[in-house]
């Protein structure tokens, strides 16, 4: 799992670890990644830059040859940083390449294996309400969150043709969530945040029934809200 050490990332690690799993933290290097691997049972803890396609296909070669293929992978790391149309290149490059090649990287070091097995296996990859309704002024954002989205369906689909569903893809969008992305932008929590165990929590149940989008509601928008918003944006 990319993006561990802290927000949706450390509450799915805890879920995991819940349900009896032994698994692999990702994030990049640092006391949050070490604190976060030190108080889960069955964790180990990897620095990677999930952008460095290198580094990646790496990551992914010390795993499978010490643990196999894996069953679960969770592509959830992610930045929030802003921009608009003619924001400096530098700022696109940084946020397409954590947001959508960090998972375009996940994918193409991780998947093979796992549709070259035999066992049931599923990739999560973390996208956005921002990626399905478009809001206007963050454009950099919007883009790379619609390309995790694009890129999620191209991978049901792929994995559909080519194990029959054996290894399956879900698209995890969390809406308003309190995270450390949003915590340093305002001051104090809002009421109208989803804590990140309630998105993980969420998550669980809809994989389990097999759901691929995974729209997650909060505390200022219901599901109705958010069927007529993705539906005006569409």
């Amino acid at each position: 799992m990319t993006g561990a050490a802290g927000g949706i990332g450390l509450a799915a690690a805890r879920a995991f670890a819940d349900a009896g799993m032994q698994f692999i933290l990702v994030d990049s290097p640092g006391k949050a990644l070490e604190r976060t691997a030190a108080s889960i049972d069955r964790a180990t803890a990897l620095s990677a830059d999930v952008a460095d396609r290198a580094a990646m296909a790496e990551l992914a070669r010390s795993v499978v040859e010490r643990h196999g293929a894996v069953s679960v992978l969770m592509n959830n790391a992610g930045i929030g940083a802003s921009g608009d149309v003619f924001a400096d290149l530098a700022v696109w490059n940084e946020v397409l390449g954590v947001n959508l090649l960090g998972v375009l990287n996940g994918v193409q070091a991780f998947v093979p294996a796992m549709i070259h097995g035999d066992a049931p296996a599923l990739v999560v990859n973390t996208g956005s309400k921002q990626g399905m309704t478009q809001p206007l002024g963050n454009t950099a954002y919007n883009v790379s969150k619609a390309g995790v989205k694009a890129l999620t369906e191209g991978l049901a689909h792929t994995l559909c043709q080519r194990t029959s569903d054996r290894v399956s893809a879900h698209l995890l969008v969390p809406g308003f969530t309190w995270t450390g992305m949003i915590e340093r932008r305002l001051l104090e929590k809002s009421d109208a945040a989803w804590a990140p165990k309630q998105v993980v929590a969420l998550m669980m149940k809809r994989v389990a029934a097999g759901d691929f989008y995974i729209l997650c509601p909060d505390n200022e928008t219901t599901p109705e809200q958010d069927a007529k918003r993705v539906t005006w944006a569409a």
